[in-house]
């Protein structure tokens, strides 16, 4: 990365009005994650927030990447789900009709028509979606409270429409940040949203730390600090995981295959043109956090869709059981789950969710990374692999160098996704119970990469902004 060129690059008008831009339009999304729907007396509603967070793994996962929108009962709060969720059906879609595949690889104009559709069905996804969670939470309440809630045909009609206008709303900021050219909209919404849960799990963590009622730290008998020091030897701890974590992190996600293109010579008239060679980089993990966002929204739904079948009706076995498969094992749930200790049913959440990520991630390298496509346009233009044949020949070779990253990238990735459950599993061996401070791989993938390709996206543009000052 090039830090000095960026700060030079902010000088230019255009590339400090794109900054600003993304800076504002993350502070609007702020602003609407605290812009309450109306339904009713919140408190009561609030309360029922906080048992669904305890049963879903789908509702955390909502709270996550909306920013607090769930917790706080935002407009926000259906969040960018239905449209995750949208982008896996059209793509699973267009992967199984053969007119839609080739619509896809028809240039700009495909991939317009194919997003036009996306933004299309996640209006009714986001409907369905904000009707079922303010049922859920309306029964939920109702348990809580033992009476009866009533919600109006108007009640009902105006929270649905602020939910669906706040998932799509923040749908199209995220494709306003897109448009700036320095970093993808959705990803950036989602790490913005993760970032902002920080500032909570930090005051937490210090009033732990600052709690001397079990005794204070000494140090070689010298002196002794004013800090808990079980607190503190599991968060100094903690620290130096993460940054042997963070620091695998971006090796992986740097990590990449070159592939050498050499351009045969041609000759027009007096001149010559060609002859020269480039390079084709394969990353390790071409598909990026996308894989463990789609596993998280594909498996956690069933347990939502288990909370929905037992708001209806509470002596649901079969809904019990689908809640009990697909909610994730965590220090939360693991006294009331688990009260023998860890089970068979421990380990299966774990297991199909390690099977999704590598699954999505082979899926969706397969999508943005076309190698018949990559292999007709270097023919086009007269380039080939040194050894290879250009043509079909170079798209076989492309995809077994994709597959072999591929098996590598998406086992990497599958383990990231698998450190929560593998350091509550150290501590359930050694202390009995999860201590609930597990290294959170999703968030901390997804901040990494993002992170990471944003600023690669900036320093591209700041390098272009700054290109005269090399001459």
């Amino acid at each position: 990365m090039h830090f000095k060129t960026i700060f030079k690059s902010f000088k230019n008008k255009d590339m400090l009005k794109r900054v600003l831009i993304v800076l504002g339009i993350v502070v609007i999304y702020r602003f609407l994650a605290h812009v309450p729907v109306p339904l009713g007396d919140s408190a009561t509603f609030k309360e029922a927030v906080e048992n669904l967070l305890a049963k879903s793994d789908f509702s955390s996962f909502l709270n996550l990447v909306s920013g607090g929108g769930l917790t706080s009962l935002s407009i926000i709060l259906v969040g960018l789900s239905p449209f995750i969720t949208a982008s896996i059906v059209v793509q699973l879609i267009t992967k199984v009709i053969p007119k839609l595949e080739e619509l896809s690889q028809d240039g700009e104009a495909g991939r317009r028509k194919i997003n036009q559709w996306t933004r299309i069905l996640t209006v009714p996804l986001a409907i369905v979606q904000s009707i079922t969670y303010i049922f859920i939470l309306r029964e939920s309440a109702m348990a809580n409270t033992a009476g009866a809630i009533e919600l109006n045909a108007s009640q009902w009609i105006l929270a649905v429409v602020a939910m669906t206008a706040g998932s799509i709303l923040l749908m199209w900021l995220g494709e306003l940040i897109s448009e700036q050219g320095i970093g993808n909209g959705i990803s950036m919404v989602i790490f913005a949203s993760i970032i902002s849960q920080f500032p909570n799990t930090f005051a937490s963590l210090w009033a732990s730390l600052l709690d001397t009622s079990n005794g204070t730290l000494s140090l070689f008998g010298w002196f002794n600090l004013l800090v808990n020091p079980t607190v503190f030897w599991v968060m100094l701890g903690f620290v130096v995981a993460l940054i042997i974590v963070i620091y695998l992190l971006v090796r992986l996600n740097e990590a990449q295959r070159i592939i050498t293109i050499n351009y045969a010579k041609r000759v027009h008239g007096n001149s010559s043109y060609g002859g020269i060679k480039s390079i084709l980089p394969i990353k390790l993990i071409a598909a990026g956090v996308v894989p463990v966002i789609f596993a998280t929204s594909f498996l956690a739904l069933p347990a939502l869709i288990g909370q929905l079948i037992l708001a209806i009706n509470p002596e649901n076995t079969f809904a019990t059981g689908m809640i009990n498969m697909f909610t994730a094992p965590s220090a939360s749930n693991f006294a009331t789950m688990y009260p023998n200790g860890i089970t068979a049913q421990w380990f299966l959440y774990p297991a199909m969710y390690f099977v999704l990520v590598v699954a999505f991630t082979y899926f969706y390298t397969s999508i943005i990374f076309n190698t018949n496509e990559i292999a007709d346009n270097l023919q086009k233009q007269g380039g080939f692999i040194e050894g290879v044949r250009p043509g079909q020949t170079t798209a076989v070779y492309l995809s077994k160098v994709v597959n072999r990253l591929n098996l590598l990238g998406s086992l990497a990735l599958g383990l990231i996704a698998m450190l929560p459950f593998l350091t509550d599993y150290i501590f359930i061996l050694t202390l009995g119970y999860p201590i609930g401070l597990s290294i959170s791989g999703t968030g901390l993938l997804i901040v990494v990469t993002v992170a990471l390709e944003s600023l690669r996206q900036l320093d591209s543009r700041a390098l272009m902004i700054t290109y005269d000052d090399y001459k």
